[in-house]
């Protein structure tokens, strides 16, 4: 089938989606990511700049898999090709720059108002939709206090309408997540170092502009990851700023995912780094490998 010319408005896109790839990768040199990370992402702005057809057709026509099918475009950068197309925003390009609203994100759920995105950010620490879809059909969601059945099927319904193009199209295409020891390895690297590393400036919270949060970017296997100190209600609250590590995670088959290190408080794992959602294989870990 002959390709048919841009438009306008289909070349102003891809100039778009061009450059927001182009300045993820600037912050990420900026901030000290390794240069295969960077390159990565300088790669696929330059080719979506000069390519010939609307990056949107071929987003439609087959969704992610399509995107990861085209030359330099692998997971991670596909899936935030998807989402600049589907929002135009890209959370990720947000929260380098400090200026991330994950709760207003999760309002834009059809049964998610202000109270329920407040309570999933905090409680969940999750700030992705691809995160709050894991959520709905793990369990955690429906944990919450105050959420009904009906209220997470509506929710998880929502989600697969408005995520199922920026799905993963190849069976077995996820793999498992880092291991409990990388995790805590980059929890500890990073709040060893976190007097050197570079900071973002937070708009959450920060009225006055002087709190600094560093930012870790570093690699642990085929693991891409970044770890930052949680900026929620909840660790204001409980004065964990300092304590509570959030840990993103992606590699090339495999797009983003995110968890939460915290310091444990009462049990036979007192005092220990512990990854939410992961207890019985922290204590595992620690019974065996730990020191």
């Amino acid at each position: 089938m002959k390709q048919q010319p841009m438009t306008e408005k289909q070349r102003v896109e891809n100039l778009f989606v061009s450059q927001k790839l182009g300045e993820l990768a600037d912050l990420l040199e900026q901030q000290g990511a390794s240069r295969f990370r960077i390159t990565a992402y300088r790669d696929a702005a330059a080719y979506i700049a000069a390519l010939p057809i609307a990056i949107r057709s071929v987003y439609l026509a087959d969704g992610r898999r399509g995107l990861e099918d085209l030359p330099t475009i692998g997971s991670a950068i596909a899936q935030a090709i998807a989402e600049l197309l589907d929002s135009g925003r890209l959370t990720a390009l947000d929260r380098l720059r400090g200026s991330a609203d994950p709760e207003k994100l999760l309002q834009s759920v059809p049964m998610i108002g202000p109270a329920l995105a407040h309570l999933i950010h905090d409680d969940l620490h999750i700030d992705t939709l691809e995160g709050l879809e894991a959520a709905a059909h793990d369990g955690r969601l429906a944990a919450l206090k105050g959420i009904g059945p009906r209220r997470v099927d509506s929710i998880r319904h929502s989600l697969n309408d408005m995520l199922m193009r920026r799905r993963p199209g190849r069976a077995g295409h996820e793999a498992p997540p880092p291991a409990v020891a990388d995790i805590l390895d980059v929890d500890r690297t990073y709040r060893e170092n976190a007097a050197t590393l570079p900071t973002i400036t937070p708009r959450r919270f920060n009225e006055n502009g002087a709190t600094r949060i560093p930012i870790l970017h570093t690699e642990r296997g085929p693991w891409r990851m970044t770890a930052l100190f949680s900026n929620t209600a909840s660790a204001h609250k409980y004065g964990r700023t300092r304590d509570w590590v959030v840990i993103y995670y992606e590699r090339d088959s495999q797009p983003e995912g995110q968890v939460t290190v915290v310091t444990q408080h009462g049990g036979p794992l007192d005092g220990r780094r512990v990854i939410r959602g992961r207890e019985n294989a922290c204590a595992q870990y620690y019974a065996t490998e730990g020191q």
